[in-house]
């Protein structure tokens, strides 16, 4: 297929066909140019983690995606981005990090800290991990609901814990072990998400894994690792690629442009937006 040939593909087209992104209501190519002029490293290992674990199972493919991640967390682009951040910022733990709730044969699992906008802190992705193993644990199979208290769904990753860990190599074995994004997958179609507000970064790489992913009018998505110096790496070069495809994918993370529900629906990155209430 010729599309397999190129890891981006833009049209003028108002509504275009999966994989092609359409210039009517996308940044134009020059713009993202620019984008991988300032990441070129990050940019061209999202690419070919995009390639890489298009055919891989889903274990497999959250491998190649973290060592790619642990790589770039050592890497100059991701340092001049920290040379960038506050240096007063501090380290800030949720006390409860997680609600869980079980009404019969389904578990309500709500991100709990809507202080930060439930940014994915080491404590909530640690919290959710353990909830979803339980999950895949419990004999009785319970149908599991994950969504957000508070205004959003989720900021994405807690940007003060990022660039924290000294060991990268024990980084990635965090990284893969207790990733969130591999146990939604395993629960199959027991699994669901209801997603309203910012879903930014992990906040919809998690998310993404769910079988059954709802989305309020007001949802929105987007991946802002690239002006990090960074690729996803809560799951996201794999369970949204799955989702919508790896050239709408790179295309998300290359413009870093937000997401509206609308779209998310058509591509295929949700599958119901509920009504305006």
């Amino acid at each position: 297929m010729v599309a397999d040939d190129f890891d981006l593909l833009l049209t003028g087209a108002i509504a275009p066909s999966r994989p092609w992104v359409s210039l009517a209501r996308a940044p134009g190519a020059d713009m993202l140019a620019t984008a991988v002029r300032q990441s070129p490293l990050a940019a061209t290992i999202a690419a070919q983690v995009l390639r890489m674990t298009a055919r891989l199972s889903f274990p497999d493919a959250l491998a190649v995606e973290s060592f790619a991640y642990s790589t770039l967390l050592g890497g100059s682009e991701f340092a001049r981005w920290r040379m960038g951040r506050n240096p007063g910022d501090t380290l800030r733990t949720p006390d409860d990090p997680l609600q869980i709730e079980r009404e019969g044969d389904r578990v309500i699992v709500t991100l709990n800290d809507p202080v930060s906008r439930n940014a994915m802190s080491a404590a909530m992705r640690d919290a959710l991990y353990e909830a979803l193993a339980n999950i895949l644990d419990d004999p009785s199979r319970p149908a599991v609901t994950l969504c957000g208290a508070g205004r959003c769904f989720s900021s994405g990753g807690a940007l003060d814990e990022f660039g924290s860990a000294r060991d990268l190599a024990e980084a990635h074995a965090v990284r893969t072990l207790h990733s969130c994004a591999r146990a939604l997958d395993a629960i199959g179609e027991r699994g669901a998400v209801r997603l309203h507000g910012a879903c930014i970064g992990s906040g919809i790489e998690i998310a993404a894994a769910a079988h059954r992913r709802i989305a309020a009018p007001d949802a929105w998505f987007q991946l802002p690792e690239l002006g990090m110096g960074l690729i996803p790496g809560a799951g996201g070069t794999i369970s949204i690629a799955r989702a919508i495809g790896r050239h709408r994918t790179l295309w998300m993370l290359l413009s870093g442009r937000r997401i509206k529900a609308p779209t998310a629906l058509e591509w295929g990155l949700v599958h119901h937006v509920e009504e305006a209430a």
